[in-house]
């Protein structure tokens, strides 16, 4: 017979990008904000010259430190070097990745000034211990057990390496659960009285997965999966960051690939827009790094004289080209020397050489000849200078 379990026993979802933990509690399940108030948690560890960092501490400073900074290691634990997965997903990791013993992923940051090692497992058990000290602090006592989620394609290396990394956490870790499976007890599908069969529709941070599940007196049993392992919140984010670094470079003709600090605050501004339009209708992309050097009276001089010209515009659609281009030119001549100061401001040695503005607002150098969907807001959200 299995010992009997002692002490607090708590579940934890350890995911790609972001992990929760919840307790029983009041013949409920409560899920734990952590000392920010999120009831998720970034899957992020960050190393510094003074200290590590773990979760939103971690994610918050990545722009800085992106070299030091690793996340998406539920992608590395339990694989070899040589994956071609893992040397796929390497290319887009800003942090170093190298072969340890045995065909090992090992990976290396800059730490107290030192050069360190650490095994994914490793990197998990900290989020897992960030995991156990939000459910310390929220209980009042100490935690020991634990039970923890696993993707239900995960082979049994990956389920060992992630059982490791709950040892190395001081974590015992109860039962492993397939994330479907956990969803269904979520649901109290496993309430439902006789054999029944359920579909599961898991899109994450990481990954996404649909499971048929066969329950039956409160017994799961997995019959199929499928999914796609790279498709989640996180390409949503990559195909956004591609997006708008290209109308960046489109319109500006800076090249913000080459710039990790500027990639990593688009990254930011490009999630926070993604959450925004799961409820609303459309959401801005902007980084105010930039945008909160430029005076009101200056923003006010530029959006009256736009919103003077959008006016003309739908006043004026049958206009012969010549106006168009007349139009564009008074509006040049209002956001140029705006513009020019800006720039200088930011060393970024004046404006691209055709009259300063470019192909500022969708303006392609033939007059308004992309008017019909930038004024209608179908090109999309606008980019500030950003480095």
């Amino acid at each position: 017979m299995p010992e009997p379990v002692t002490g607090q026993s708590v579940g934890i979802d350890l995911g790609t990008t972001y992990s929760c933990v919840g307790v029983w509690q009041n013949d409920r399940v409560e899920i734990i904000a952590n000392d920010q108030g999120n009831r998720t948690t970034p899957s992020y560890v960050a190393f510094t010259t003074t200290e590590r960092l773990i979760g939103d501490a971690a994610k918050n400073q990545v722009a800085m430190n992106a070299h030091n900074t690793v996340f998406d290691v539920k992608r590395l634990v339990g694989r070899k070097f040589s994956d071609p997965e893992v040397q796929s997903d390497m290319k887009h990791w800003p942090f170093k990745v190298v072969c340890g013993p045995g065909g090992k992923p090992l990976v290396e940051v800059q730490y107290q000034n030192e050069t360190k090692t650490f095994q994914p497992e490793e990197i998990s058990s900290m989020v897992l211990t960030k995991m156990r000290e939000i459910a310390e602090t929220f209980i009042g006592k100490q935690v020991s057990n634990a039970v923890v989620t696993v993707p239900a394609y995960f082979n049994d290396s990956q389920r060992q390496a992630t059982k490791d990394a709950g040892a190395i956490a001081g974590l015992n870790i109860l039962r492993m659960i397939n994330e479907p499976t956990a969803a269904a007890i979520a649901y109290g599908l496993d309430k439902k009285g006789g054999e029944h069969h359920v579909l599961i529709f898991d899109l994450g941070g990481g990954t996404f997965d649909v499971s048929l599940l066969s329950i039956e007196g409160g017994i799961f049993e997995v019959m199929a999966t499928a999914g796609d392992t790279h498709l989640g919140g996180e390409d949503f984010d990559n195909r956004l960051v591609e997006h708008f670094a290209a109308e960046f470079k489109r319109k500006y003709r800076k090249d913000l690939s080459t710039n990790q600090r500027a990639l990593r605050r688009l990254r930011t501004a490009c999630e926070r827009a993604k959450r925004t339009i799961s409820t609303s209708a459309q959401a801005s992309v902007k980084d105010e790094k930039v945008a909160s050097k430029l005076s009101r009276d200056d923003q006010k001089v530029i959006e009256d004289k736009v919103g003077e010209t959008l006016q003309w515009l739908d006043a004026n659609q049958a206009a012969e080209k010549d106006e168009f281009d007349a139009k564009q030119q008074e509006l040049s001549g209002v956001a140029n020397p705006i513009l020019q100061k800006l720039y200088a401001s930011e060393g970024s040695g004046g404006t691209s050489g055709n009259g300063g503005m470019g192909n500022m607002g969708g303006m392609d150098g033939s007059g308004f000849g992309n008017y019909n969907s930038a004024a209608s807001g179908k090109e999309g959200p606008t980019i500030e200078e950003v480095d």
